[in-house]
């Protein structure tokens, strides 16, 4: 049973305090639009598909909150709290967003997205990883990038980041129905700073959990993230070669990864997750929505990868993801769209 529930009251206040949220992202947002429209604004692009209407961007965003927060009415998981992030310290990280935004800037005009070539800790990494994912300085390598990046993908997203990253765990509880917790092992692949990791925790204290990611800033970032809490596992590697035995995870879950990763490179992390589940075990997958999911959202799509740098986003939007699954052994169960994401469930058999 998932632990951390105080009443079934806590679910209008969790809808409450979601929606008050998304109100700061929005505005935080329309900050963000302004500052960049005085420094000489974000590259143009008219999509040649459908474009929902930001009434109906709210409309879907309002069913995932909903959704989010009956699933705390009903006890299947606890509300979303934060961090801990002491008021000053997030006031900090506001501010270097923004301070950091003319560099980013810089780096789209000139179509530059290399600083991350520059860190140390790229050496030995794959360089379909050591560039600038979104224009952030350093990539996803330096700490300065770990701090800042939950509050860049917030923002950009209007704060609908959590909730999508959320809709995991309703899936994961219905993995887990009949099951004892202290006996599942769950892997997170691209763990990034633990937000998942953390709510997973909070929902079920005594599951063996394991975090990997390719990157030192990051995973130190979410080891400050469990901080309270019992902590996970936590593996610095790539997830072409994840470094567990085969047959020895219950469940993986891999959030907002397959659309940074090369083609070829998806098949080899897919095979590897694969390898990893014990016969019958699940991925949950949760990515970007691909081109048809919504097709009157198509454009949206289209138009993401010409405002940040996403090399490989184009060829995921129309990449066959239940045949990519299938031929590294895993069968999908379903699929689920949650605002602007994917979902997918899938089964090794």
């Amino acid at each position: 049973m998932a632990g951390g529930f105080r009443s079934n009251l806590d679910a209008p206040a969790h809808w409450a305090a979601q929606w008050m949220r998304i109100g700061w992202f929005l505005a935080l947002n329309r900050a963000v639009e302004w500052q960049a429209s005085n420094l000489g604004g974000l590259p143009t692009y008219k999509p040649q598909r459908p474009v929902p209407s930001f009434n109906e961007l709210l409309t879907d965003l309002a069913r995932l909150i909903a959704a989010d927060a009956d699933a705390v009415r009903r006890q299947a998981y606890p509300l979303m709290a934060d961090d801990g992030t002491p008021l000053s310290d997030y006031v900090n990280r506001v501010r270097a967003m923004l301070a950091d935004l003319p560099g980013a800037l810089q780096r789209r005009e000139s179509e530059s997205a290399d600083s991350a070539k520059a860190v140390a800790a790229s050496a030995g990494l794959p360089d379909y990883f050591v560039q600038d994912f979104h224009f952030q300085t350093g990539g996803y390598l330096t700490p300065e990038s770990a701090r800042l990046y939950d509050l860049q993908v917030e923002t950009l997203f209007f704060g609908a980041a959590g909730p999508m990253r959320r809709s995991v765990l309703r899936a994961l509880t219905e993995e887990m129905k009949g099951r004892d917790q202290r006996k599942i092992s769950l892997l997170d692949v691209a763990c990034g700073t633990g937000r998942l990791l953390r709510q997973i925790r909070l929902t079920y204290p005594a599951m063996q959990l394991t975090g990997l990611d390719l990157s030192n800033a990051y995973v130190a970032e979410a080891t400050q993230h469990m901080s309270g809490l019992r902590s996970a596992r936590w593996l610095t590697a790539n997830a072409e070669s994840i470094p567990l035995p085969a047959e020895s995870q219950d469940i993986v879950t891999c959030v907002f990864l397959f659309h940074e990763l090369p083609p070829d490179v998806r098949h080899i992390v897919a095979r590897e997750i694969a390898r990893v589940l014990k016969p019958g075990g699940s991925l949950i997958f949760l990515d970007s929505l691909q081109m048809g999911d919504k097709p009157g959202w198509d454009g949206l799509l289209e138009a993401f990868p010409v405002r940040f740098h996403e090399p490989y986003y184009r060829h995921y939007l129309i990449d066959d993801l239940r045949r990519l699954f299938s031929e590294a052994g895993l069968s999908t169960d379903a699929v689920s769209f949650e605002f602007l994401s994917r979902q997918m469930v899938c089964r090794k058999s």
